[in-house]
């Protein structure tokens, strides 16, 4: 396939950053979108010019660090699946394909494609853990008798790999799909009672202060999830937070 690539091109976070255009040719329909990338790299690399820095590591959707907003949607075109996963079968031969940073005031520009997304991990520091030392004292699994749809829940919220696709999409960048997939995974379990309330309350109060939007129920983080969490940890967050802020 010939593509012609508009891409983000930023030197720092100083930097205003501009659209830059790269024609493209020999792409063949198997290659992932990374595998596409890595192509115009190393066309770049051999012309002598800067190639595109982009986040990357698994390759196989779980990390979620190959974020890029394809076309004016988190992760491209495809549904469920991240930008590793997209495969170049998804466009056609002579397509213009844009490719920007996720956008986001926390999510600040680094280099091109890169974004600092270090606000989860902060958020996750606030709250997303439990405090029981299970090292060297691990009990059985059956010890304690959980409901399945409980259990089942709780690993469908767990499946989130904090990739930002929920803010990326979102017109007010909010992070309350993932802050209450972190939430709710716990908030499921009896061993995320103990600390449920001070849990919901410090993790979103550091959503607040990272700068993360409200909400907009529009449900399109949702969609554009690649790993399809529900926007009922949402509503269950916000259910926790209520009655955390009861309990004062």
């Amino acid at each position: 396939m010939k593509l012609t690539l508009k891409i983000w091109r930023q030197k720092n976070a100083q930097d205003k950053g501009a659209i830059v255009d790269y024609p493209i040719d020999g792409i063949e329909p198997d290659m992932s979108f990374l595998e596409m990338l890595d192509v115009l790299n190393e066309q770049l690399i051999n012309k002598g010019d800067e190639p595109v820095a982009f986040d990357h590591d698994c390759r196989e959707g779980i990390c979620g660090m190959c974020s890029l907003f394809i076309n004016g949607e988190a992760h491209g075109p495809d549904r469920g699946v991240t930008t590793c996963q997209l495969h170049m079968r998804m466009f056609k031969d002579g397509d213009t394909i844009f490719i920007e940073p996720f956008r986001a005031k926390a999510f600040p520009v680094i280099k091109d494609l890169v974004v600092d997304r270090s606000s989860f991990d902060r958020i996750q520091h606030a709250g997303g853990f439990i405090s029981v030392n299970t090292s060297g004292n691990t009990i059985d699994a059956n010890t304690i008798p959980i409901n399945k749809d409980d259990a089942d829940k709780s690993f469908d919220a767990a499946a989130c790999i904090g990739c930002g696709a929920c803010v990326a999409t979102c017109k007010n960048s909010s992070a309350m799909l993932f802050v209450s997939a972190k939430v709710s995974q716990y908030a499921l379990l009896p061993q995320g009672k103990v600390e449920a309330a001070d849990r919901v309350l410090n993790m979103v109060h550091q959503m607040d202060l990272e700068g993360f939007g409200n909400c907009t129920n529009t449900g399109a983080c949702e969609v554009e999830c690649p790993k399809g969490i529900s926007l009922e940890n949402i509503a269950r967050m916000n259910r926790e937070y209520l009655v955390a802020s009861l309990k004062g």
